[in-house]
């Protein structure tokens, strides 16, 4: 009973201090500690208005307040309220009484310790039945929460009909839920899909076991979509079938893992076994398609599925105990965890990509939501871990972006090549860009951006005719009007792609020679309507043109550009940028010797 019951709260109320005397030793054999006592009904229902308790012990007969009078007044408050009375109940008003105001258990005076026993123990036993399938009930919908926020979801009755999708899943597949309810999977499926995989399907979920495979789905505007799927029937009590889960995992592009979604779960009012079952069967759903992981408060591992063992290279001994950081990858910094632990701390899902080492030392990327389980009180009692691994996916994206950098810095080295300047401008003007990006407060994110984007500053020039773009002198006019025009044919050339990286290169194309008085060029715009990447780009741009030798100039010295560059602070270039570049003039002319024209 102490393990069992040890935190139940009570409240006696008992004006005879005999009595009290008498059942605290009973309470003290028991291991009851939490009990809180009163001498008469007023002083009781006083308490019960500050605190709630789970039992609550009173006598009948009692003055300025009797039991009666009392348990009408808690009924109003928590008309679930279990209690216990302690009285003769002499009369069958009284005993009527009792029942209309629905008193769980009764205890005759005098008390007999066996008896009193006995029936506090059916008491204690019937409130923490109530406490148990109170957090089964919570644990249940937590666990539903938790497939909902980090997977495709959809449910289908035992004639494969659709009852539920998640929004995940319209999102993805492009039909709204009401195209979806009460129609088959056939609604997605791909024509390159074979028979023989759906038949294979139905007789696994339909001999009760489950099925898992990959899955190519057709979208309703026509494109596909490949799923990671787990179809898995779940069972009542008796094991029957009562309804199919499907938990998809989209592997045909890594942002879909971006948007992961929450949905609450309406619950049935089925007994606490009957839930029980339910947290168990979608314990197992979790269990089979993820790798998943639970962790105290201290952050140490209380539980690895197998999965997690299997990506990771540990044993389930090598991982209990320890913290995850046996996992962590050295080059993550730790502000990475700093921040999760601070969205965990405030009770919310953390989402996010995890870089880990596997026991090998090999990269492992782990998409991954991290859910605060919450008990009853508000309290959090541990953290589950859902990841699945997107190791591919990161190095598919990589390879894109490695790409893409590739291109767009080949494609500015042309642009300065027709111009008879070296690639190194490019490549200098690219680490300036960073620099000073990272110095303004950008976040790594859009300073690499920045970086990737500013070598096609010039791309324009590819339209401009030799005869100009090479002259050995100043330009006329006519000339320069002309030569101007690089700034929009760079826009114009980039601005249509969907990349990131060739639409910030058409920003930077297009506003690196406006100026902050609003008297540059193509449209005059001044000060922050100017993109910041145009007004980073405009300063490095020109700080590495002026030090460098050009078919119509020779190379400034140093202390020129400087000087320069304080009389166009707020002219030319955004005041804060030039303050920034002459205050960290060094860490910039490191980035110029390290690439010196040969």
């Amino acid at each position: 009973m102490k393990n069992l019951y040890s935190k139940i709260t009570i409240l006696y109320v008992e004006d005879d201090i005999s009595v009290i005397a008498f059942v605290k030793v009973l309470f003290k054999q028991k291991g009851i500690v939490n009990v809180t006592y009163a001498s008469n009904g007023q002083e009781a229902y006083t308490l019960y208005e500050k605190n709630r308790y789970d039992l609550v012990i009173t006598d009948m007969m009692m003055p300025i307040m009797n039991g009666f009078e009392l348990i009408e007044k808690i009924k109003k408050i928590e008309s679930h309220q279990v209690i216990m009375m302690v009285t003769g109940l002499d009369n069958k008003e009284d005993l009527i009484k009792a029942i209309e105001l629905r008193v769980n258990f009764f205890v005759e005076k005098p008390i007999n310790p066996q008896k009193f026993s006995a029936i506090l123990c059916d008491g204690l036993s019937q409130v923490y039945q109530r406490q148990q399938l109170a957090l089964s009930n919570l644990l249940l919908e937590q666990y539903r929460v938790t497939i909902d926020e980090s997977t495709i979801l959809s449910k289908t009755d035992l004639d494969g009909f659709i009852t539920y999708a998640n929004k995940e899943f319209c999102r993805v597949s492009g039909y709204t839920l009401d195209e979806l309810i009460g129609k088959t999977h056939s609604i997605v499926r791909h024509p390159d899909m074979p028979q023989a995989t759906f038949k294979d399907l139905w007789k696994t979920i339909k001999s009760k076991q489950i099925w898992k495979g990959k899955i190519k789905n057709r979208a309703k505007n026509g494109s596909y979509y490949i799923v990671d799927a787990l179809v898995m029937p779940l069972l009542d009590v008796n094991g029957d079938t009562i309804e199919y889960i499907a938990i998809r995992h989209n592997i045909t592009d890594l942002e879909d893992y971006k948007e992961l979604l929450r949905k609450e779960l309406i619950l049935t009012t089925k007994g606490l076994d009957e839930k029980v079952h339910q947290v168990k069967e979608y314990e197992k759903a979790i269990d089979e398609s993820a790798s998943f992981s639970r962790t105290n408060l201290d952050g140490k591992i209380t539980y690895v599925n197998n999965k997690f063992c299997s990506i990771n290279g540990y044993t389930k001994d090598e991982l209990i105990g320890k913290s995850h950081n046996i996992l962590r990858d050295p080059s993550v910094p730790k502000e990475f965890f700093t921040n999760m632990w601070k969205t965990l701390k405030e009770k919310k899902v953390w989402k996010g990509i995890i870089k880990n080492r596997a026991k090998n030392g090999e990269i492992k990327y782990m998409d991954t939501a991290i859910i605060p389980i919450v008990q009853i009180s508000g309290d959090v009692v541990e953290y589950m871990s859902i990841r699945h691994e997107v190791t591919e996916l990161i190095a598919l994206q990589k390879e894109i972006e490695d790409t893409q950098r590739e291109v767009v810095f080949t494609m500015g080295a042309i642009g300065e090549t027709r111009s008879k300047e070296t690639g190194n401008h490019v490549k200098r003007v690219a680490e300036y860009s960073y620099l000073l990006a990272k110095l303004v407060g950008l976040d790594t994110e859009q300073a690499e951006l920045i970086k990737m984007a500013s070598p096609m500053h010039d791309i324009g020039k590819v339209g401009i005719p030799d005869a100009i773009l090479n002259k050995p002198a100043r330009l006329d006019f006519e000339e320069f009007e002309i030569m101007k025009q690089h700034a929009e044919l760079g826009y114009e050339m980039l601005k249509g792609s969907n990349r990131e990286i060739l639409r910030t290169s058409a920003i930077i194309a297009h506003e690196h020679h406006e100026r902050w008085n609003g008297q540059g060029y193509p449209r005059k715009i001044a000060k922050e309507e100017i993109h910041i990447a145009g007004r980073i780009t405009a300063i490095c741009d020109v700080f590495d043109a002026l030090g460098s030798d050009r078919c119509y100039k020779n190379a400034w010295d140093l202390e020129k550009i400087l000087d320069f560059f304080k009389v166009e602070r707020g002219e030319h270039f955004d005041p804060q940028l030039v303050d920034l570049f002459l205050e960290n003039l060094d860490k910039f002319l490191e980035i110029r010797d390290q690439y010196v024209d040969v």
